[in-house]
């Protein structure tokens, strides 16, 4: 239990995983919190547990976030109460197959649930946290960086917020937002079973505790980092990759066609 008053801190997918576990970090750290998920009995249980265990108030509100009215009620809150510091976007979903093997319900709901309800709450806070302060983490996946490893819905889904992340750093650096996107790897939480997966089929060494994942992720949330990795021990391969990344922008809009791609002209 900690005596100090950081604000309140709002966390989709709160309901168990990683959600879950931020809440009891957070709570732990002296936030005051706002739980966001469907289920209600079992935020209710885990804001019980946080009442007792940190004597930080803890407010469920009921919300599915695949329905345009609730992200919508959500993001009302975030623009209106001045006492929200931090947003935590963490609900999410996968599915058993790529995009030739799921039909169109099952694909608008994950774009409903991991693109445009994380995109208009992070607007909403955003635009109260640039003049008040407050920081929004987003939790993207590794897939980001590597779509050829699974399905290309969900790691399309995890590249958008990734990129929606680095372009808010770079948009408002001299504001009082801060951003941050984790990417984990492989991490044993619900989202497997839901999306009829088995998480245990992955090799033992590549599966992270979801704890663990998020005390790492407070880490590099605590340094100030924009993008953090916590299975990746090897920070300079991230930073070869961003530096190659930037270093290609100034050279991919001109007004000439590349060389490598013009028409030869017969003499």
């Amino acid at each position: 239990m900690t005596d100090k008053v950081l604000g309140t801190a709002l966390v989709t997918g709160a309901s168990s995983g990683i959600g879950a576990v931020y809440a009891d970090r957070l709570a732990r750290r002296g936030y005051d919190l706002i739980l966001v998920a469907r289920d209600a009995a079992r935020m209710e249980a885990l804001a019980t547990t946080l009442r007792d265990q940190t004597g930080r108030a803890v407010e469920v509100l009921p919300a599915d976030l695949t329905h345009a009215a609730d992200v919508a009620k959500v993001a009302d809150r975030l623009a209106t109460d001045g006492a929200i510091t931090l947003l935590v976007n963490n609900a999410g979903m996968s599915l058993n197959g790529g995009l030739l093997d799921n039909e169109a319900p099952a694909i608008e709901r994950l774009i409903a649930l991991n693109i445009t309800a994380p995109t208009l709450l992070a607007s909403a806070a955003g635009k109260a946290f640039v003049t008040r302060g407050g920081a929004i983490i987003t939790i993207a996946s590794v897939l980001a960086l590597a779509p050829e490893m699974f399905d290309g819905i969900y790691s399309g889904s995890k590249a958008y917020v990734l990129n929606l992340t680095l372009g808010l750093a770079a948009a408002h650096a001299d504001t009082k937002l801060r951003v941050q996107a984790v990417l984990p790897g492989a991490t044993r939480t619900e989202i497997w079973e839901r999306s009829g997966k088995d998480v245990n089929a992955f090799p033992a060494e590549w599966v992270m505790e979801a704890g663990d994942l998020v005390d790492a992720a407070l880490v590099g949330f605590d340094k100030g980092e924009t993008v953090t990795i916590p299975p990746l021990a090897d920070e300079d391969q991230w930073i070869a990759f961003d530096t190659a990344r930037k270093a290609m922008a100034p050279n991919l809009s001109r007004r000439d066609v590349a060389e490598r791609y013009r028409v030869a002209v017969d003499a």
